[in-house]
């Protein structure tokens, strides 16, 4: 088998539809629109969600709920996970997102949930009331960023 020998398979390569050149076209007088009608004329879109008048799907589910603008989204990690970082270590936001301990670009919040055991300087945006007593309760201190 050579270059000079390769062919597309049959059907590989279709041509386009030539729409509009007139009768002799194959596609006839109206250009494979029909007569008449919403798809006859140009700029026959429909949007996105239309059923045909029928009413749509997404006005006949119910809404539940509210979504807060304002709310402020925290990173949250709890007090035992700190027990992963030898005492004495400054813990810092980017400390936490290295060891994996956060994973997005949120503002962290340190809850107090679990027991922590070792005296840590921990630096984060917020505190919950039992995180900041347990974290100082060990000999460690609160840092609020």
């Amino acid at each position: 088998m050579n270059l000079s020998e390769l062919r597309n398979t049959p059907g590989a390569r279709k041509k386009h539809k030539r729409v509009g050149c007139g009768t002799g076209s194959g596609h006839g007088k109206t250009s494979c629109r029909g007569e008449k009608g919403q798809f006859a004329r140009t700029g026959k879109g429909r949007r996105r969600g239309f059923e045909g008048g029928q009413f749509p799907l997404y006005r006949r589910l119910p809404k539940r709920g509210f979504n807060n603008i304002f709310a402020e989204n925290y990173a949250v990690v709890n007090i035992d996970r700190l027990n992963n970082f030898p005492a004495g270590t400054e813990v810092t936001p980017e400390l936490m997102a290295s060891s994996g301990l956060v994973k997005s670009k949120l503002p962290i919040k340190v809850l107090g949930a679990g027991k922590i055991d070792r005296k840590l300087t921990v630096s984060a945006n917020k505190f919950s009331k039992s995180a900041k007593e347990n974290i100082e309760k060990a000999g460690g201190v609160c840092k609020q960023i």
